[in-house]
């Protein structure tokens, strides 16, 4: 949408260079896009000039030519070879001089250069209107009428002016700013100053076959007003209304039309001007018409109606318009219409957007009405645009302003406590000020007390319509950048619900696994009870009434039950390398009715990799499946975990739990070979099973990046000889609890076990990496992080460092 600087400056004062305001109307919510500086006359006629006709003769070589000397205030006359028929000795014209830039009416702006045309020199070009961007006739070049001396700058002979143009990203709900109006409403709020609203002058009413108005759907079209204007003349409109409509882009077409576009952009009003010629039987009737019904809009373009487009029609019932869309080609204001019908009506912005997205039509209109015009704008549309017409196309005026409104819309009414301000906002306000933006924002307040009051929205405003919007409207104005952000400052929500809903969470795991060769298994929730009998898990069991099969009795205690019968089923089909994992439930009974719990279980088993002539197969084990959902873990954001030995467990033979701010996130281990015979299953299985609630509440899905430390990373090597209960974990918790500024990461690289060192003893050989992000470490700095490691393991761990 554009909107001229100084079209604004007619409705509010205000002294702010265009750079400026364009940042205010960013702030008040009218997101400026670009300023746009424009001339009324391109370019400024800069290079052109007076001059005079002093002799013309023919050109030798070309029978259309001229060639003359023309006087433009040098000490030489200038020759210029001319085209024009009208060009004659002693005539004013005016000059474009060489290494002058002209600017075309149609077409773009090119430079003069001096030249021989057909044998003859050109030292510049005697021009006609168009090629000077100051009208559209190229009948022949510009005679002027003028005893200003030769050489004058052609500029002072026209009235000049320049503008700067706001295109402005309005967004859909803001209907209330499609007009130059609309955004000094803003405007005003922030200035606090009074707006100057156009306002039509009075006129003499002569009842002269006033036409009559019918609506048929008063639904669709809440409101409808007009007038009936006789004996006008259609002619160009005077050279300020010209340049109004040229400095945001429209075209001027004539004076009647031009008034209808200058009340739409002045006052948000679309307005639409009937030649009455066509408006048979002195009545207009707004009506819906039959499906397929053809009907010519202005573009000359046959479109077939649907029977839900509102219509504007004459007495025979013959559309005219498409009712807040687009007018029909008959219809239209033409050079030889003498009276008119100017239309200003309230159209429904439902109804409007189905027609105009049905037909594939943008216009002006169209764009206005969708948004939500205003219902109470009509009658001043219809005065200030009657107003115009009559000191512009004369004529009178031969009706009263017809205006049927059978059901005023109303204005709308919100309570709020001011507690919503300062809440919303975060920062406390003074309730004075509150209530002084919103009025200036013409919304009024009443009843007002210490905690709150009742808002009466105007019916223009149809996007405020509940407190969180009046709060948006007393900061727009108060000012974003007013609100200090403190680094204690959180996000909050209107609704409550979980940071990370759960169904992203599997989403995002998911994919991780998926990418590190899982396969995701979907199991049934109901299971054999000979399972749980003979190796029970969980609580009591959830019996089905009418069970579909002897086999599936129960629902599952344990997700572990049903998928290993998806590890049978694949192992005895010969595919025994597997990767699985399941999102899934177990169900039990409890003392009153019932409970369910779900689970992100894995599963691996068979060999890490395929028989290949590049790798030896490997038997998967314990350590890959940690490895995988310990990165699985850090992946979510869930670091820092403690991985504690599982003394005994139902399920497993040898396992671990992990645990996170004293809640057991889950556990990994080696599944028992009494309850893999169950199901036929020979070779080993290694499973982890993790609380998913846990999991969820735990997950951190923001993912933070930094470049590549450009500081060296320093490894060193210790070989500890400790206690066979000293679990890796232990070593590499108390490393970074001694540690926590340099350490990086350690890795175990040898374990061993034999005659060599004690018995009851292992050997730990491990690598330390140390790494400043800032600075090179120095072997001062190294030596005293690795001494306090080795003084650490020897003190807690009983450890002996073998160096």
């Amino acid at each position: 949408m554009k909107i001229s600087y100084n079209w604004l400056k007619e409705y509010i004062d205000f002294t702010e260079a265009p750079e400026q305001l364009g940042d205010i109307l960013t702030q008040t919510g009218l997101e400026v896009e670009g300023i746009e500086r424009v001339e009324k006359i391109p370019g400024g006629l800069q290079g052109v000039v007076v001059g005079e006709v002093m002799t013309c003769d023919q050109h030798p070589n070309a029978d259309k030519l001229k060639v003359t000397k023309v006087d433009i205030g040098a000490e030489q006359f200038s020759d210029i070879v001319c085209g024009a028929p009208n060009v004659a000795t002693g005539q004013k014209v005016l000059v474009a001089t060489v290494n002058a830039t002209i600017h075309p009416t149609n077409g773009e702006p090119f430079k003069i250069k001096k030249a021989k045309i057909r044998g003859e020199v050109s030292e510049g070009m005697i021009c006609a209107e168009d090629e000077l961007g100051l009208g559209s006739s190229h009948e022949g070049i510009m005679v002027l009428d003028t005893d200003k001396p030769n050489g004058t700058p052609a500029i002072e002979l026209f009235e000049t002016g320049e503008d700067h143009i706001f295109e402005i990203g309005l967004t859909p709900n803001r209907g209330d700013a499609t007009s130059h109006m609309g955004s000094a409403r803003d405007l005003k709020a922030y200035f606090r100053k009074d707006l100057r609203i156009p306002e039509g002058k009075s006129f003499e009413v002569k009842n002269d076959r006033p036409i009559s108005v019918e609506v048929k759907d008063s639904e669709r079209c809440p409101r409808f007003s007009g007038v009936t204007i006789r004996g006008v003349k259609v002619q160009p409109s005077p050279d300020w209304l010209q340049w109004k409509l040229r400095s945001i882009g429209l075209e001027p077409i004539n004076n009647i039309v031009d008034i209808t576009n200058y009340v739409l952009h002045s006052l948000g009003q679309p307005m639409h001007a009937y030649d009455a010629a066509h408006v048979t039987g002195d009545k207009i009737i707004v009506e819906t018409l039959k499906d397929n019904t053809p009907f010519t809009t202005l573009e000359g373009k046959e479109r077939k109606l649907s029977k839900d487009d509102l219509m504007v029609c004459n007495g025979d019932e013959v559309g005219m318009c498409m009712a807040g869309v687009l007018g029909g080609l008959d219809s239209g204001v033409t050079d030889q219409t003498t009276d008119i019908f100017l239309e200003s009506a309230y159209w429904n912005a439902d109804g409007i957007r189905s027609t105009a997205q049905r037909h594939t039509i943008s216009t002006d209109a169209s764009f206005r009405y969708e948004r939500g015009a205003d219902p109470e704008m009509t009658i001043p549309a219809v005065k200030l645009g009657t107003s115009l017409i009559l000191e512009l196309a004369g004529g009178y005026v031969a009706s009263e302003i017809v205006d049927i409104y059978p059901n005023p819309i109303q204005e709308k009414e919100i309570a709020i406590d001011f507690q919503k301000f300062h809440w919303l906002i975060g920062k406390t306000l003074d309730h004075k000020l509150i209530i002084e933006i919103l009025n200036w924002l013409d919304i009024r307040t009443e009843e007002i007390t210490d905690t709150g009051f009742n808002a009466i929205v105007p019916a223009y405003r149809s996007d405020v319509t509940r407190p969180a919007d009046l709060v948006e409207e007393v900061l727009r104005i108060y000012g974003f950048n007013e609100i200090e952000l403190d680094e204690e400052f959180s996000a909050d929500y209107l609704a409550e619900f979980n940071e990370h809903e759960p169904y992203r969470v599997q989403e995002d795991l998911s994919k991780f696994l998926a990418g590190n060769g899982f396969s995701e298994i979907l199991t049934n929730s109901l299971t054999n009870p000979q399972y749980r009998k003979k190796f029970p898990l969980g609580g009591e069991p959830v019996e089905m009434l009418n069970p579909s099969s002897e086999e599936l009795t129960i629902m599952k205690t344990s997700p572990v039950y049903t998928a290993l019968e998806s590890i049978a089923y694949n192992i005895n089909r010969r595919n025994p390398n597997l990767k699985f994992f399941e999102h899934g439930r177990s169900y039990q009974k409890e003392s009153e009715g019932y409970s369910e719990k779900e689970w992100l279980t894995l599963y691996l088993t068979g060999q890490t990799n395929e028989e290949s002539w590049l790798d030896e197969p490997r038997k998967s084990s314990f350590h890959d499946l940690s490895t995988s959902v310990l990165g699985m873990l850090k992946y979510g954001g869930i670091r820092k975990t403690e991985i504690l030995p599982i003394d005994k467990d139902p399920l497993y033979e040898y396992g671990v739990s992990i645990k996170k701010n004293n809640k057991t996130i889950g556990t990994i281990g080696k599944l028992k070979k009494e309850l893999r015979s169950i199901y036929g299953i020979k070779q080993d299985v290694y499973h982890a099973q993790l609380d998913w609630k846990i999991v969820v509440d735990q997950y951190k899905s923001d993912i933070a990046y930094e470049p590549i430390p450009k500081y060296p990373e320093v490894k060193r090597d210790l070989s500890l000889v400790l206690d066979k209960k000293v679990s890796f974990a232990d070593i590499q918790q108390l490393a970074f609890k001694q540690e926590k500024k340099l350490l990086n990461r350690i890795n175990l690289f040898s374990v061993y076990e034999g005659d060599k060192i004690e018995k009851g003893k292992k050997a730990y050989a491990i690598s330390f990496f140390l790494q400043d992000k800032f600075k090179t470490l120095t072997d001062k700095q190294i030596d005293k992080s690795m001494n306090s490691l080795m003084s650490l393991y020897e003190k807690e761990l009983g450890a002996v460092i073998r160096k």
